[in-house]
């Protein structure tokens, strides 16, 4: 009976320590009291209550109310927490309790009474975030403020002189401009260590309450401003791929120049800096970190990659070749980085942007070719360049192929395994001495087969066939000219030389033959039985005819041009070789004739050394061109002169007209052929 009382007892006193102590503390007073009856009693109640699950309904209650209390004053408080350290570790210790419960009675949530209790911890914990969030964001701004005001521009890749940074009687709105980078190997600290350590510390209690996208876009928001200030002091502008394609081609080339600069900052400096950033920030926390980095970078990676786009997407005009070259390579380079920067799951669609960009680029470029081959294909054989000279295509096209070769590797790199162009003469499937042939070699002499073609058809205009061959020595000339003293030469073979070399003796040869087959056939002396009287009336006739047709051959040959000098000299030696044997030869015999020797100074009207005179002056380009230049040449002089008076009158405008002038000079030289460079 006495254990039954007892445990009545203990029960009813149970009963009242549960009702009336909602605190801990209220508790242990209520069982002080009970124990000052008997010390037995506390003994057994404490015991007794041990025992009992502490995690009811009232427990929870109690533990948000405290949390409730603590949290609200720093909810409601319009003063930065953390600028009091004290002020907050309390709140984030708040947190974590609050944190800390709702993971602990979660559990229990099946019960009713628990799941509202929980409701409003999930309340009061959206509220703690939100103000962790606007902390946080407070720091990400005020620690970049502090860190510039400290480190001066020079943290922002030197971007103006340190000595200016200090300046206060500056223009606050102008924006400087970057300095030239040369060094990469940069990391640039954007945030003090210790805002970076308060950082870590939200970002731990917003990750854990599965907060972590608002952390994520809290942060991005504002490093985001930073990376589109630094290209923007990089010079480089926000332009869509419809603005950029509308632009001049020669601003293009500046935003070209611009866009390199920018994209190797980035992708070099500015972006592994953010990377560094981010993972310090949200350490621990990769898949934060990484959607955090995406979110910053991915504006900026847009924009430089949109402008690439817009290049490839671009006119396949062949003068572009050389900047999509430079945009090609620059992508290209920075792969490496493209994978390495962004190898996470949320950053793999930019990477492989950047890939597709790059082999669209291949692509255009491959494209420009094409482009000059149809250029070449549909260039007109209409006016006869005067004099046999050198063809504007001819230089274009050898000019353009030079400088096209200094970028070898990467055209190999973009041309890849090739195969014969369709209608190539060229069979490349033989394992002959095209067997180690580049791909770009095959393109190469592709293209200059296709200009020869389109040689040879123009040559067709000249009604003189000498004069004719003097066109295709011409031209031919200056292509292996440019072959032999650039990379062209290495890159198509000692082969290729050899072999269009020959070809230009051909044209020597044919040159000669139509030219002066028919003279030299005059001066033949036949021996035969015809009296002394009728042989020396046959060699005058021969002597006048001879000089008929030297004098025809020299007025017209006289506007004819052969620009190198050392083919020029050749040719002139070859004639003579010929030639003046045969002219002496004929001169003697007549001198010798019986009854006519004495008499035959009447009849010869040149000498030896006048015949060589003669054709030492051929091939300069006189006559018919040196009248068109000089007509040319007094046109330019009058254009010249009106663009000086406008330019007096309207300040520099007549700077246009000088320029047009310039250019029309240019052209018609070009196409007079005298000139060989």
């Amino acid at each position: 009976m006495a254990e039954n009382g007892e445990q009545k007892l203990i029960a009813v006193a149970r009963h009242i320590a549960n009702t009336l102590g909602h605190t801990d503390t209220m508790t242990d007073d209520i069982l002080k009291i009970f124990s000052n009856f008997d010390g037995r009693l506390r003994e057994k109640l404490t015991e007794k209550l041990s025992d009992e699950d502490p995690r009811d309904c009232a427990t929870l209650e109690r533990t948000l109310k405290s949390l409730d209390r603590q949290i609200s004053h720093y909810v409601s408080s319009d003063q930065p927490i953390w600028s009091d350290s004290a002020e907050s570790s309390s709140f984030l210790d708040s947190v974590d309790q609050l944190i800390s419960a709702i993971r602990d009675w979660t559990q229990l949530a099946d019960d009713k009474n628990i799941a509202a209790c929980l409701d409003r911890a999930e309340d009061l914990l959206q509220q703690s975030m939100f103000r962790l969030e606007d902390e946080f964001r407070s720091l990400v701004e005020r620690g970049a403020e502090s860190f510039d005001l400290t480190r001066g521009e020079s943290t922002h890749l030197d971007f103006s002189d340190e000595d200016d940074s200090g300046e206060e009687d500056g223009d606050d709105n102008e924006i400087p401009v970057a300095h030239p980078i040369t060094d990469y190997n940069i990391i640039i600290d954007a945030l003090p260590a210790g805002t970076i350590g308060d950082l870590q510390e939200i970002a731990k209690r917003m990750v854990a309450a599965g907060y972590g996208k608002e952390c994520s876009h809290a942060y991005s928001t504002c490093r985001r401003e930073f990376l589109e200030e630094s290209l923007s002091r990089l010079g480089l502008q926000k332009l869509s791929i419809d603005e950029v394609q509308k632009l001049q081609w020669t601003h293009l080339e500046d935003e070209i120049e611009k866009w390199i600069k920018a994209i190797n900052v980035a992708l070099r400096i500015l972006f592994p800096s953010e990377r560094r950033l981010c993972d310090r920030v949200f350490l621990g926390f990769s898949s934060a970190s990484d959607l955090s980095f995406m979110e910053v970078c991915r504006g900026s990676t847009i924009q430089l990659l949109n402008f690439a786009d817009a290049v490839a997407i671009g006119s396949r005009a062949p003068e572009r070749l050389f900047k999509v070259l430079d945009v090609y390579e620059t992508v290209r380079d920075l792969l490496p980085e493209f994978e390495l920067i962004f190898s996470d799951q949320y950053c793999m669609s930019l990477r492989n942007e950047a890939i597709t960009i790059w082999k669209r680029l291949g692509e255009v470029i491959r494209g420009i070719f094409m482009e000059l081959e149809n250029l070449i294909r549909r260039d007109p054989a209409k006016a006869a360049v005067p004099g046999g000279g050198l063809h504007p295509i001819t230089r274009y096209v050898m000019n353009y192929l030079r400088a096209a070769s200094r970028s070898r590797q990467t055209l190999e790199q973009i041309f890849g395994e090739s195969i014969a162009p369709p209608g190539s003469n060229v069979d490349y499937r033989k394992g002959d001495d095209r067997s180690l042939s580049s791909s770009l070699a095959v393109q190469m002499e592709w293209i200059m087969e296709l200009l020869e073609s389109n040689l040879e058809a123009k040559s067709k205009i000249y009604r003189d066939t000498a004069l004719c061959s003097v066109f295709m020595m011409n031209n031919g000339r200056y292509i292996v000219q440019k072959v032999k003293d650039g990379e062209l030469g290495a890159l198509l073979g000692d082969d290729w030389i050899k072999k269009h070399n020959a070809k230009i003796r051909q044209y020597h040869v044919n040159y000669q033959r139509s030219s002066w087959s028919k003279v030299l056939g005059v001066l033949k002396v036949e021996n035969n039985s015809m009296s002394p009287n009728g042989a020396s009336k046959s060699l005058t006739d021969k002597l006048k005819l001879f000089y008929s047709y030297f004098e025809g051959i020299c007025k017209t040959q006289s506007s004819w041009v052969i620009f190198d000098e050392q083919s020029r000299d050749e040719l002139r030696s070859s004639v003579l070789g010929t030639l003046s044997p045969a002219y002496r030869n004929f001169i003697g015999r007549l001198q010798n004739a019986p009854d006519f020797g004495k008499y035959a100074d009447r009849h010869i009207k040149y000498g030896v050394d006048d015949i060589e005179a003669r054709i030492n002056e051929l091939f300069q380009g006189s006559g018919s061109s040196r009248s068109l230049l000089l007509a040319i040449l007094m046109v330019m002089h009058k254009m010249l002169l009106e663009g000086m008076e406008v330019a007096k009158e309207h300040h520099g405008y007549g700077n246009v007209v000088v320029v047009k002038a310039v250019l029309v000079l240019a052209m018609e030289v070009t196409w007079c052929g005298k000139f060989g460079e």
